[in-house]
């Protein structure tokens, strides 16, 4: 039988109101802020979004340091929230997903990551695998696959980039030759999330000659011949989850485990990873948006000679910047998260811009709150920093925002 995600069900949603807690920043009863994260949303979206913020403050946040300091993978944690339909947010309901709109999972992710930016940043990764053999892969690849990855009993990673081939990632070099009924893969994978912890990893091979169109798309399962990792690399931040070498000597796999056509990798990949940017954005916003309720009840209880902070009015004109800086980021991730969702023309490009311009001011946001709360910003006992640190990977991966701006370049001078 498969699990129907709460907010479907009327009976759950009222079972489970008394016990919500309201955003951060709901403020006064009756008052609505101007960064209220809620505004515009239907009341559906509310509800779920509220189970989010709830989620985040009890499961996640009280843990979030001892996550990076112990570089601790919180796997019970993470299939707590796919209990609540986080675990295959935008994947159909007839294989255990949610059945959601971008949208909705961007409002998800921003919720989550103000718990933890860098297991927030993770589950995104593993929604947009599920996504991927969701829309792609056969009926049987889907009930195959998809229902473990929902209620996270399994994890996936994306396995895109390699050693020598990152923003260009059409030069890519692991091999899959066929064999029989088996692919053979040979080469490795770089800088993957979850390697090594992983029981699915959707890999990108080549199959055919150079290009893009050589490249295709194929599930390789925890424990298969040939498959090994290298070692847990040191990273500034993301630490709650691991990110290793994805190596495959000889390893075969079942030509049943390609998704899609031969050929069709890149296509799938980069399918992927449109929706990948506005995940990872919305992973930013969370953390840019903690940062500036952090920083907001900061100036009002640090006194400075003889005031409050809050007094100053240099710092109020940063807070201002930062505010502004947080509710045009959202706006933008929201409206690309639309576009990708109805299928538009222009969703590449919006999605483009979204991660460019989220990602950039959004960790520009959490820096100027560490800046802002002093000497106590740059202890590791002051979650600022870890929002900042955890949050500066997200304008290189999923695409390099120097990427985003030839994509957008692109996408106005062909029109």
């Amino acid at each position: 039988m498969l699990w129907v995600p709460w907010w479907r069900v009327g009976a759950r949603i009222r079972g489970l109101r008394g016990g919500l807690q309201a955003p951060a920043e709901s403020g006064r009863r009756g008052v609505v802020s101007c960064i209220d994260p809620s505004t515009g949303l239907n009341e559906e979206q509310k509800e779920f979004q509220k189970v989010a913020f709830n989620f985040a403050a009890r499961e996640m946040a009280p843990n979030m340091a001892e996550w990076d300091q112990k570089e601790l993978f919180p796997v019970d944690v993470m299939r707590k929230a796919a209990q609540l339909g986080f675990g295959g947010i935008y994947v159909r309901t007839d294989v255990g997903g949610s059945g959601l709109s971008r949208l909705d999972t961007s409002v998800i992710f921003e919720a989550l990551a103000t718990g933890c930016t860098s297991t927030t940043a993770y589950i995104s990764i593993h929604n947009m695998c599920a996504w991927m053999i969701d829309t792609f892969g056969s009926e049987e690849q889907r009930h195959r696959f998809c229902p473990p990855l929902c209620t996270m009993e399994k994890f996936a990673s994306y396995c895109l980039t390699e050693p020598g081939s990152g923003s260009d990632a059409a030069s890519l070099l692991t091999s899959a030759k066929r064999r029989g009924d088996h692919y053979v893969l040979s080469g490795s994978k770089a800088f993957i999330s979850g390697g090594g912890e992983a029981d699915i990893y959707v890999v990108m091979c080549r199959t055919g000659g150079p290009g893009p169109k050589g490249i295709s798309c194929i599930v390789v399962e925890k424990g298969t011949p040939g498959l090994s990792f290298g070692k847990k690399e040191r990273k500034v931040g993301w630490n709650s989850q691991p990110t290793r070498a994805v190596i495959f000597e000889d390893c075969a796999v079942p030509v049943a485990n390609r998704i899609g056509d031969e050929g069709q990798g890149f296509l799938i990949a980069m399918r992927g990873l449109n929706g990948g940017r506005i995940n990872v954005a919305s992973c930013s916003l969370g953390a840019a948006y903690a940062s500036v309720i952090l920083t907001r009840d900061h100036l009002k209880v640090r006194k400075q000679f003889g005031e409050p902070l809050a007094s100053n009015q240099y710092l109020q004109f940063k807070l201002a910047d930062m505010v502004a800086r947080l509710v045009a980021s959202r706006l933008m991730i929201r409206n690309a998260a639309v576009a990708l969702q109805e299928e538009r023309e222009d969703a590449v490009a919006l999605c483009s811009m979204a991660k460019l311009f989220a990602t950039d001011e959004c960790f520009a946001i959490c820096n100027q709150a560490l800046q802002m709360h002093g000497g106590y910003g740059y202890l590791k006992d002051c979650a600022v920093q870890q929002y900042m640190r955890d949050s500066r990977v997200h304008q290189i991966l999923e695409g390099s925002n120097e990427v985003m701006r030839i994509l957008i370049s692109r996408s106005l001078l062909q029109e």
